[in-house]
């Protein structure tokens, strides 16, 4: 099953990129690159979820038939 989590990412002074979640807390992530920031959210966001009560309230919603998707492309 697939559930959409809201990401906060912010470019730290430092070069970092840094990823926070109100959907889901405890959710810190950081890489020297949005997509390495985005792959290390995504393997914390499991492992909260797992390791999650049924009723803890995490706000990851189903994802509908149509949705954004913002698509970052370096160049």
């Amino acid at each position: 099953m697939e559930r959409k989590i809201i990401l906060h990412i912010e470019k730290l002074p430092e070069g970092f990129y840094l990823a926070t979640s109100d959907s889901l807390q405890g959710l810190v992530a950081q890489g020297r690159t949005i997509a390495e920031t985005l792959e290390i959210a995504r393997d914390v966001a499991k492992k909260l979820i797992e390791s999650a009560e049924p009723n803890a309230g995490i706000k990851a919603v189903e994802f509908g038939d149509n949705f954004d998707y913002p698509l970052v492309v370096g160049f």
